[in-house]
């Protein structure tokens, strides 16, 4: 059934591709996993608004949010093979085409509004060549996302140091991630953001991983109480095109998807600290309990994350080798 959903998808890609620099309307459909009132879907409602209104009506945007069409880890498949013109993914999700770009995953590497910014940045010496890479798969980053920083999910009592992960499974989203949980002694398990609220719920896992904004847009606070400040990971999502359709489409087509592209992704990126502010609001004033780690327990799990570069560096070979290193210099 999945592989004639795509098959059919593809055809009707391939078909608008063939079509898109003689046709007057070009239609972009876009895959969400979250739902449309979460940041990322008023993100995607922003470009939908701006293309639509400097093309003066010759681009139209069709959203089809919550994962109703694609998961999120078949979102890089769906938007390489033409299935679907357009989708949001989770940065990590293109690990298994592009391991480097794990890169945002590291523990506590880009733990700063200031480093995330210079990384993200178009063309910085750590997002350029990802974005190289992973036009590779078929498809090109449109816009980047800002997610915000990555917090850990509890009942009862807080995630304080590596100690609190023994023996308890732990949701990830990422290969890097769950390599840090390793580390710390816990039991990572991959779980499709769409489908945290039940695995949380029904106990699949025992600890949370997630940024704060998911918690508010998915009430995850119905189902978990603590929220653990851990910032050790910068989560990114992109937005990526089929290459073949956007290269099928009219100059100033492209032209206009790429303006409406950069409002977004600024947008966006400088409201980032505002939700996280109003979401942790949300989550206390929906009963969450908010715990920062001391600096000592910070040490703690900063000591246990050491693993995890030595086997990002294995599997991310010369390219992860090249965008750790640049990431490294923002510091200096």
């Amino acid at each position: 059934m999945k592989f004639a959903r795509y098959a059919i998808g593809l055809a009707a890609g391939l078909a608008m591709t063939a079509s898109a620099a003689f046709a007057d309307t070009t239609t972009l459909r876009i895959t969400l996993q979250l739902p449309l009132k979460s940041h990322l879907g008023e993100n995607v409602s922003l470009f939908k608004q701006k293309v639509e209104e400097i093309s003066a009506g010759d681009i139209k945007v069709e959203i089809y949010d919550s994962a109703q069409l694609y998961k999120d880890n078949e979102v890089p498949q769906a938007v390489g093979s033409g299935a679907i013109e357009m989708g949001v993914a989770s940065l990590t999700r293109y690990v298994g085409d592009v391991p480097a770009v794990d890169v945002f995953y590291m523990p506590f590497l880009l733990n700063s509004e200031d480093l995330v910014r210079k990384a993200v940045a178009p063309g910085s010496p750590v997002r350029g060549p990802l974005d190289e890479a992973i036009l590779e798969t078929g498809a090109r980053v449109v816009w980047w996302q800002a997610y915000g920083g990555s917090v850990l999910l509890s009942k009862g009592e807080p995630i304080r140091t590596p100690a609190d992960l023994k023996g308890k499974k732990v949701r990830v989203f990422g290969k890097t991630l769950g390599e840090w949980i390793k580390a710390a002694g816990g039991a990572p398990t991959l779980v499709s953001g769409s489908e945290q609220y039940i695995a949380y719920q029904r106990g699949t896992v025992d600890v949370g991983m997630t940024g704060v904004s998911g918690v508010d847009a998915r009430r995850l606070w119905e189902v978990m109480d603590t929220i653990t400040v851990t910032n050790n990971a910068d989560i990114e999502f992109i937005v990526v095109i089929n290459e073949q359709f956007w290269q099928g489409l009219p100059e100033q087509h492209r032209a206009w998807i790429t303006e409406a592209a950069l409002f977004a992704e600024k947008d966006v990126r400088d409201r980032m600290s505002d939700i996280e502010a109003t979401s942790y609001k949300a989550a206390r004033e929906n009963g969450m309990t908010i715990y920062e780690p001391t600096a000592e327990e910070i040490a703690a799990w900063e000591a246990a994350a050491q693993p995890v570069y030595d086997q990002f560096l294995a599997d991310a070979g010369e390219l992860g080798a090249k965008v750790l290193e640049a990431a490294r210099a923002l510091r200096n």
